[in-house]
């Protein structure tokens, strides 16, 4: 929110709740992108992550009038958006499950030498670091959904222990414990099988053509490639403070933040255009 302060954003908040749309554009789109890497983090694929973004900026709009400037306006959004990703049920992994398990059967197993070249023309190196973002993300629905998003919001956003407990409704202490663990055991698993952030035998280059045969990556719709990426000062701005909680931070270094895409930017913004913006005076 390009650092205002709470009495900034509770007055554009009583003018967006008064019918101010230029304040309500401003309230939108300093969080749409926070908002779109939680999503993205929490569902694992881009198209997800865009639909429940437009649902999350529509429940932040309709209870706007409940904001009170108790807490940063930017921990308020993060408390409405957790608690709506954690019983999101719309989104592809909800309906095929992930385990540490399986992906690492998957890894042992699979016959990668077996498949053709599937490429259609386009550069393997390309494809490489797709499917490797794509792979490290999609890894994350391995976890529970509190623990996935204890993780997202201590290792991508590094928020404080007392926001982030806040957010999530458990005291720091908690969410610090629960955090280490969950960082632990998303390092262990790195360690043993992925070769690109760890010492294991998977490299994204060689498994290329087995993600294309089994559906997980598309030549054609390259997400992750195609868009822009956040520079990591501007993310760490959205904290409040930063905590030391252990030493494993350097080695998740794919949760890269991106920008919300122009489609979703485009719908945004049709729906500021259009008459449905009442619903924020009358909530």
């Amino acid at each position: 929110m390009n650092q205002k302060t709470n009495e900034e954003l509770q007055a554009f908040v009583e003018k967006a709740i008064s019918g101010d749309k230029k304040a309500l554009e401003t309230l939108i789109t300093g969080v749409q992108d926070i908002v779109f890497n939680l999503s993205l983090r929490m569902l694992g694929t881009f198209a997800d992550a865009e639909d429940a973004t437009q649902d999350i900026l529509l429940k932040m709009i309709t209870h706007l009038s409940s904001f009170r400037g108790d807490s940063s306006f930017t921990t308020w959004v993060f408390r409405i958006a957790s608690n709506h990703l954690k019983d999101y049920k719309k989104h592809m992994f909800a309906h095929y499950p992930l385990s540490f398990e399986y992906y690492g059967s998957d890894i042992e197993n699979a016959k990668i030498q077996d498949v053709p070249d599937l490429t259609q023309n386009v550069e393997k190196d390309i494809l490489a670091e797709e499917l490797k973002m794509s792979c490290t993300n999609v890894m994350l629905q391995c976890l529970d959904t509190e623990s996935r998003c204890i993780f997202i919001l201590g290792t991508m956003f590094k928020l404080d222990s007392r926001i982030a407990g806040d957010i999530l409704g458990m005291t720091p202490e908690a969410y610090r414990k629960r955090l280490s663990r969950i960082r632990k055991k998303m390092a262990d698993f790195l360690s043993s099988y992925c070769g690109e952030y760890g010492n294991g035998k998977c490299k994204c280059r060689d498994r290329v053509n087995y993600a294309i045969q089994s559906h997980r990556l598309d030549p054609l719709q390259l997400d992750y490639m195609s868009a822009a990426e956040i520079p990591v000062q501007t993310m760490t701005d959205v904290k409040n403070a930063m905590e030391a909680i252990d030493d494993l931070s350097q080695d998740f270094s794919f949760c890269k933040a991106y920008q919300s895409s122009e489609h979703m930017k485009h719908m945004i913004q049709e729906f500021l255009d259009s008459t449905q913006l009442s619903i924020v005076r009358k909530s």
